[in-house]
Order: structure tokens, then sequence, then C-alpha cells
């Protein structure tokens, strides 16, 4: 009965391996039976939400008997004065994956095709393969690669693009791989994708990129009109838990994105935080400057244990380990250490740490020696 039940549900669903997300802390000390584990699996900001963001929670939770504001129109404004375009142009998400399932369902059917990069991140897939379209995927960078091991190959991109695709998935910087493109090598890519096809740049890890890397987003939604930008408020603003992100793009695209998006997929809770974590600079300015600063020591420990590493613009380092990653990721587990393999990119010799606290990232460090003794 279970199998003849499977069989009615679309094609490119029975095919689809769900997404799995980094493995909770509750279920890793409920499963060892151990305490004081640390979670460096999911790229989340260790420092927690800004202040002015609980503060607005706490303001708004009385009032959750309601419907959210559908149109999330003080949250759309914000975000349109921020960066200076009409609040016709914002698209709010449940996350920003919620943006990008809506863009799929927007603009491809299963006679279409949507092309992503080798090792791009994982809903790319998902949300194509679950409408039943074709994916064009791009070959990356080599891992010998002299600057960008596994990054984006704009020429391989553009060149993937074929009579039937409708979407183009870029990711910058890339999640797992931490690799990114120059403001230049973005702007000649988004020149090359045709008109009729929806360049979608998703820069959830925008914010910790060195200012030098980060792309100008409203010139580029007012140089491309076929451009659709995706940012979170999961990662330097640390929402995750609650879910919300947003697109920009032009306000044509934009109306198709809602024409298709659920009325209340942002709740109230969800829209409160985000509007306050926005006027917390500091805040930002805070997780940024640790970001960093662990991103250093911890290339500077992996080097001295003689482990290769991808460049990265994210809050997160993904580790060559050079053989099979699996049994060093569940001995870092009985360490209570929870990071992220990556064998479902096809990168089985690969974990990804994300970078935390000071005190966590001592804890990973001391952890990954123990093991790999």
């Amino acid at each position: 009965m279970s199998s003849s039940l499977k069989k009615l549900a679309a094609p490119g669903v029975q095919m689809l391996q769900p997404y799995l997300p980094g493995k909770p802390v509750e279920e890793l000390e409920r499963e060892l039976g151990i305490s004081d584990s640390v979670k460096l699996a999911s790229n989340e900001n260790p420092l927690g939400p800004s202040r002015e963001a609980l503060i607005a929670i706490s303001q708004c939770y009385k009032q959750i008997n309601y419907y959210p504001d559908g149109s999330g129109h003080l949250l759309s404004q914000k975000l349109a004065d921020q960066h200076g375009v009409e609040p016709g142009c914002i698209t709010l998400g449940n996350g920003s994956n919620d943006v990008l399932e809506l863009i799929a369902r927007a603009f491809i059917t299963p006679e279409h095709s949507a092309v992503y990069s080798e090792y791009a991140f994982a809903v790319y897939p998902i949300v194509v393969q679950a409408i039943g379209a074709k994916a064009n995927v791009a070959p990356a960078y080599p891992p010998s690669h002299q600057t960008m091991p596994l990054g984006h190959d704009p020429d391989a991109i553009i060149n993937s693009i074929d009579a039937s695709t409708r979407v183009v998935f870029i990711a910058n910087p890339n999640n797992p791989t931490g690799t990114w493109m120059d403001v230049d090598t973005i702007n000649a890519l988004l020149s090359r994708v045709p008109s009729d096809v929806i360049a979608v740049l998703d820069i959830a890890y925008f914010e910790y990129m060195d200012d030098t890397l980060k792309p100008d987003i409203r010139t580029l939604i007012n140089t491309y009109d076929n451009l659709v930008i995706t940012c979170t408020f999961s990662k330097v603003y640390a929402l995750a838990g609650l879910r919300i992100g947003y697109g920009i793009s032009h306000p044509d695209v934009a109306d198709m994105l809602n024409r298709v998006r659920q009325p209340f997929n942002t709740n109230m809770l969800a829209q409160a935080a985000a509007l306050a974590s926005l006027d917390d600079v500091e805040h930002v300015k805070k997780s940024v400057d640790m970001n960093n600063l662990g991103k250093t020591y911890l290339m500077a420990e992996l080097a001295t244990l003689g482990l290769r590493y991808l460049p990265s613009m994210g809050n997160f380092i993904t580790i060559d380990l050079q053989r099979d990653a699996r049994p060093v990721y569940d001995d870092l587990l009985n360490q209570g250490v929870i990071v992220r393999p990556v064998a479902n990119y096809n990168m089985p010799n690969y974990l990804r740490v994300t970078i935390g606290t000071p005190e966590q990232n001592v804890r990973f460090i001391a952890a990954l020696k123990e093991v790999l003794k």
C-alpha cells in the first residue's frame, strides 16, 4: 500500500532526497548520553540575536492570536529604504529558502531547465527537481585551481544555459565551499545571462564578506531587470529559528513571486525581530569582527595540523581531510562537537565547520587534534 501511494507523487518528488539539516545538540546528547556539546554544523551566529530583536519579540508576542501582516508592510518598507529600492521590489520569505522555491514555482516548469554550479547550495537542486525540471549542472573549478578551488566557474555557468533555461542560480559566497566571485566577475557574469533568463544571486553570507568584495545591491537591481537577489536574517542577524528572509528584484518579477507566495509566510515575531535587527548595526559589526578573528585562528591551527581548507568568505571553513571524512565526523561527535559532513555535495573528503565563539573554536581544534591522533 505504501509503495503504491508514493507513486501518486510527482515524478520529481518521488526521486527527491530531502534536505538534511545539521544534527541538533539535543539529539546528540540524547543518543550518546553526554552533555555540554558544541554545535558548529549549521552556520548559525553563535552570539545569538540582537538585544533589540529580543525586545521587539517581547513587545508583540502577546498578539500572536492574530494573523501577521500578510504583506509585511513595515519590514518591506524598511528593507526598501536600506537598499535604495522601491517597496514593490521586495518579496518576503520564510527564510531565503522560501524565496528560492518561489522563484522556481513562478518561472520553471517541467519543460524548462535551470542552471547551477557543481557543489552549489543543496536547495537549488531540490526546488528544481521537485518541479520536474531539468538541471544543467555547471562544472566548478577543479580542486587544483590556484585561487578558488571548487568555486563557481562563470564560463561554465554561461555555457550551461540552453534554449530551455529559465533560471540561473548563483551563490556568492557559496555554501558549502565558502568560495566567491569579486564584484567585476559578478557583473561580467550577470551581463552574459540572457535577458529572458532569471538570474538569482544568493547572498546569504553577504555581511561576512570583505567590504571590497561586496557588490552594490541597488546598482545591480537597477542594471539587470532579470535579477533576483536573495538575502536572509538567519546568518549574521541570528534569526535562523524564526525563518525569515527576502528577495530584491524588479517590481514585475517581485509581482510574480508574490502571486505564488503564501499570504502569511512570515510570522509576526519574525517580522518584528527582523525590523529591529536592521537598526542594530553594532551587533552586526560585533558578529563579523568575531567571525574574522575566529577564521584567522582556525586557519592558522588547521595549517599547523597540515590540513588543507577552502578559501571562505562565509562564517564557516570547509576542510579537506584527503580521506573519507565520515569517520572523523563520527569521532568528533563522540567528543561532543558537531560539524557538518558534506558527502551529499559529492565532497566525501570534506568537513564544514561553522566559526564559533573563541571558546568553541578552541574546543573544536582540541577535539580535532584528539581525533586525528
